[in-house]
Parts: structure tokens; sequence; C-alpha cells
């Protein structure tokens, strides 16, 4: 988990060879980031904050809102695939 001075009990971080995503709750919203959502593709359009960014793209879910779980779940794994594996060490 990391730390910031806005929320010093930490952001959860779920990662796969680099972030993935970050999560945050809100008064009002639970906010999904994706550290490298503008390249992902989202045909069902779950994004729907951090659109003006290069790199990030997020998902704001508000309470009582439903998230498509199929779609949900295809963002993860274009965001881990994007991720790529470790690069490889050369030997020397």
């Amino acid at each position: 988990m990391t730390f910031k001075p806005t929320n010093p009990l930490g952001v959860p971080v779920w990662s796969h060879h680099g972030i993935v995503c970050t999560g945050e709750a809100y008064t009002k919203v639970v906010k999904l980031t994706f550290a490298r959502g503008a390249r992902i593709p989202d045909p069902s359009r779950l994004f729907n904050s951090s659109l003006e960014g290069n790199t990030r793209r997020a998902i704001d879910i508000h309470e009582g809102e439903k998230v498509d779980a199929r779609a949900f779940k295809a963002l993860v794994k274009a965001a881990v695939a994007r991720n790529g594996p470790p690069a490889k060490k050369r030997v020397r």
C-alpha cells in the first residue's frame, strides 16, 4: 500500500509487473485509476473519469451503481497484458 498526505491510511495498489490499478474511497465515490488506462481498449466505456490525460484513466463508481462485471474483468486483463512480462536481465 502506498501513502500520501491526502490519504494517510494508504491507497490500495494492484500490480503485476508494474501498477495496474489504484483504488481510493471518497465520500460519494470509489475511484479506480488505471495507470496506463489511456492505452487500454475500453469498448464498454467503463472509464468515466480522468479522460483528458495521456496516461491514466479512471472509473468512478457511485453508491448503488452497478458495474458490468464482464467488461470490468476484460479491462483488468487488458491492463495486466499492457504491463507485460518483466524485462529479462542480460547475462554477461
